[in-house]
C-alpha cells in the first residue's frame, strides 16, 4: 500500500523502510520499531513488517548481539557495558549470559592493553593513581575483579623490574 505524503511523493510501507534501514547495518528488532514508530507508522503494519523480515532472516536479534558484541569487544570495553548495552537493545538476559560466555575474549588482556593505550607503559606511581587507573576500567566495563587482577599485575611488574 503505497501513500502519499504532502509532497505528493509516495510514502514506502513500514517493510519497505526497515528493509532499508537493515540495508545500512544490522539492527535489533526494538530499534527498528522504534525507527518506524517515529515515522509514524501504524504498531500493526510495524509488527507485520517486523515479522516477516524475522521469517526471512533479514533481522535476527541474536545475529546483531553478536555483531555489537565483537565490535565492542574490538574498541575495548568491557563484558558489563556491552552487557548494559545490549539489554538496552531488548535481548533477554540469557541470550545476552550465552553470548557473553561464548565469546572468545580475554577480558584481562583487553583491560591491559586499554590502560597500556591510556596512560603508556609507565606503572601507576602511588595508590591515587592504581586507582584513577582502576576507575578508568570500570567506566569501559571492566569487573572489579578484572580491575584489580590487571591494576595488581601493573604493580607487580613494575616490581620487577626495579
Amino acid at each position: 500500500m503505497k501513500r502519499r505524503d504532502s509532497g505528493d511523493k509516495p510514502v514506502p510501507s513500514a517493510y519497505d523502510k526497515a528493509l532499508g534501514l537493515l540495508a545500512r547495518r544490522e539492527q535489533s528488532r526494538r530499534e527498528l520499531r522504534r525507527k518506524l514508530d517515529q515515522r509514524g507508522y501504524a504498531g500493526e503494519e510495524t509488527t507485520a513488517a517486523l515479522d516477516r523480515l524475522g521469517e526471512q532472516h533479514y533481522q535476527d536479534d541474536e545475529r546483531f548481539a553478536g555483531m555489537l558484541l565483537r565490535n565492542r569487544a574490538g574498541q575495548g570495553y568491557g563484558p558489563l557495558r556491552i552487557r548494559m548495552e545490549l539489554k538496552t537493545h531488548g535481548l533477554s538476559d540469557a541470550v545476552i549470559r550465552q553470548l557473553l560466555d561464548g565469546a572468545e575474549v580475554d577480558w584481562e588482556a583487553s583491560a591491559a592493553t586499554q590502560l597500556r593505550r591510556r596512560y603508556g607503559g609507565k606503572a601507576s606511581a602511588d595508590h591515587a593513581e592504581r586507582a584513577r587507573r582502576g576507575q578508568f576500567l570500570l567506566r569501559r566495563g571492566f569487573s572489579a575483579a578484572t580491575v584489580r587482577q590487571v591494576t595488581h599485575a601493573e604493580v607487580d611488574d613494575a616490581d620487577e623490574e626495579n
